[in-house]
């Protein structure tokens, strides 16, 4: 196999994989999502409790899934199983390597863009392979989300995690309570959004950059 053809196979798995970290971060640290769902899906009249109160508690939730955020988790409003408790430890984890793998992924694509810019010839051939790959994931994915939410929720944890301790009761962890199923469909739907905005972001650059070499 072309050797040129197995770097941008790897660049393209690499990139598949950045595009859905990206996806998923900026999911995570896009508050207002879960602000409008506070009322969208009467999440403080559920509970009984506050806008502000809810509102407090998931940014509490949230600060502490964020690089440089607390090594602590402590609800204001909340006590922790110590199930619960590891269940966010290792959300953490994931989160944080998604953070990561997307601040490397986005550097590495400033570099490669700079030296385009100056005019040095590089492959690019990764870009069509990332947006195929990329674009099939999402649209299984896509599929499997919109067919059975249940389903898709309860295979994405059983595939991150290796226990069950992410099946949470409102008695020993009422922090469940402010984050309904509604929600994290909202997630799902806005993670599968992202991912096909960079697919076309990068088939746009990818036309382009073939139309000006025309050696694709």
């Amino acid at each position: 196999m072309n050797k040129n053809l197995i770097l941008n196979i790897a660049v393209a798995v690499f990139a598949v994989t950045a595009i859905i970290c990206i996806s998923v971060t900026i999911t995570i640290l896009f508050r207002p999502l879960y602000y409008m769902d506070i009322d969208y899906l009467n999440i403080a009249d559920n509970t009984d409790m506050s806008y502000e109160d809810v509102k407090l508690n998931y940014d509490t939730l949230i600060d502490y899934n964020v690089i440089g955020g607390p090594s602590k988790l402590r609800f204001p409003d909340f006590n922790m199983s110590i199930q619960g408790k590891i269940h966010f430890e290792e959300v953490k984890d994931i989160f944080i390597s998604m953070q990561v793998i997307s601040i490397i992924a986005a550097l590495l694509f400033i570099i490669w863009a700079a030296i385009n810019i100056k005019g040095k010839r590089t492959s690019y051939i990764w870009m069509k392979l990332t947006a195929i790959v990329a674009a099939a994931v999402s649209a299984v994915v896509g599929c499997a989300v919109v067919i059975d939410w249940n389903w898709a929720f309860t295979m994405m944890h059983k595939i991150f995690f290796r226990n069950d301790y992410w099946i949470f009761s409102e008695v020993t962890d009422p922090v469940i309570k402010i984050l309904p199923d509604g929600f994290f469909f909202h997630c799902g739907i806005m993670i599968i959004v992202l991912i096909l905005l960079q697919i076309v972001a990068l088939q746009f650059i990818y036309r382009r950059l073939k139309n000006e070499r025309n050696d694709i």
